[in-house]
């Protein structure tokens, strides 16, 4: 048993992740940047006016829920493309899956609790033990699974917005301290970050300790398992292979404008004419942008992979492959840069910088990534954390230089 060889890789998989674990970092840079509640309301912190309003609009419109999506969609269709190698060969591949997964989980449990709270790896090793059973489904009944999946996460949240009215109070002004704090509870939040490793873990193991119990079960579960079983099927049909006629990948372009982004659109309308209440935006409000975006990111996977199908490909085309192939890399080197950049133990610009700048950060560090990508992997085999997920899994060290 090894890790994948160069020769086998598929190509449009990597550019696809690649171009996904760029665009997660225009929403995690509002997470790394501001208060917790500045990412699913944006009037709760910083200027919303001229400039500062278009970049939220697009990356809501654009990157919200959609890269994210996308991920989800390539960790599924991952579990299927390594079942199939493996059983080509004669090998049962659930003991590799469940080792690389339990591998994975104390990645995600180490992000999450040591650096950031906003880590998704632990989320992707809990949903990767229970989709992998249904790996051998037809790709219609995965899609439709996985749909139901996601339809349960919002069937929650809907349930949540309409027993708001039957909280305590104490209820709900715990709530409305993380949608709109006030004056104590931002300034206590912005003096956290700013301030060493030992003070933010006051902050970061409280927002941690609620994403892997609370939001995973009520919410995160329902949606990223759900998308990977809908990403299974979706591999299982060609469509992250670029195999699909290009009239096909148009169409979800087309989709994605004339109904994935006016949805999401409607949702922006709908926060604003309700002046972005807690009662009636942070679970109903959502909803909107959750249905939308999922047209949407198909319309990105269409875009991908007719950038994929073209027959020159340039330095562009292996750049975002290299960044793909070193994707777990490139992910946790975001978020210590980033924490570098705006917690107290780096530079301490938390709450400081404006959405113009945070904009112009994520830029910087797609240009580094895309260009250390293929610099390290014309080198070495894997990206230093791929390298270390694959000896852990089969427990050997694995060639590391070419």
């Amino acid at each position: 048993m090894g890790p994948t060889a160069q020769s086998e890789r598929i190509q449009s998989l990597d550019v696809l992740r690649g171009f996904a674990v760029l665009g997660i970092l225009i929403m995690n840079i509002q997470a790394f940047s501001m208060i917790g509640g500045a990412y699913f309301n944006p009037t709760a912190y910083g200027d919303l006016t001229g400039l500062n309003y278009l970049v939220w609009l697009l990356s809501h419109l654009l990157a919200d829920m959609k890269f994210m999506g996308i991920f989800s969609m390539l960790f599924g269709a991952g579990i299927v493309l390594m079942g199939e190698r493996m059983e080509a060969t004669g090998r049962a591949p659930a003991r590799v899956h469940y080792r690389r997964t339990l591998v994975l989980l104390p990645f995600g449990l180490a992000h999450g609790w040591l650096l950031w709270s906003g880590d998704i790896l632990f989320a992707y090793a809990m949903c990767g033990f229970v989709v992998f059973l249904f790996r051998n489904k037809p790709a219609k009944t995965l899609i439709i699974l996985g749909l139901a999946s996601v339809a349960v996460g919002s069937i929650l949240s809907l349930a949540t917005q309409i027993s708001i009215p039957y909280w305590s109070a104490a209820d709900l002004a715990e709530m409305a301290k993380f949608w709109a704090p006030a004056q104590e509870e931002l300034l206590n939040e912005l003096a956290a970050y700013r301030g060493g490793w030992k003070a933010q873990n006051a902050v970061r193991f409280i927002t941690t300790a609620q994403m892997e119990t609370r939001s995973f079960l009520f919410s995160i579960s329902w949606r990223a398992g759900g998308l990977m079983l809908v990403g299974m099927g979706l591999y299982k049909l060609g469509v992250f292979q670029a195999a699909l006629p290009a009239r096909t990948y148009k169409k979800m372009i087309l989709w994605a404008l004339i109904l994935g982004l006016p949805l999401s659109g409607l949702g922006v309308w709908y926060h604003h004419a309700t002046g972005w209440s807690l009662e009636k935006g942070f679970f109903g409000g959502m909803q909107f942008n959750y249905w939308g975006s999922l047209f949407t990111m198909m319309g990105w996977v269409g875009v991908v992979m007719l950038f994929c199908q073209r027959r020159r490909k340039g330095r562009l085309h292996g750049a975002f492959a290299a960044t793909g192939q070193m994707a777990l890399t490139n992910y946790l080197m975001q978020t210590l840069i980033c924490t570098t950049i705006f917690y107290g133990h780096g530079f301490g610009l938390f709450g400081s910088v404006e959405r113009t700048g945070q904009i112009l950060i994520v830029f910087a560090v797609w240009l580094a990534e895309l260009l250390w990508s293929p610099w390290w992997l014309a080198r070495l085999r894997f990206g230093p954390f791929e390298w270390l997920w694959r000896s852990l899994t089969y427990m050997k060290l694995q060639p590391l230089r070419r």
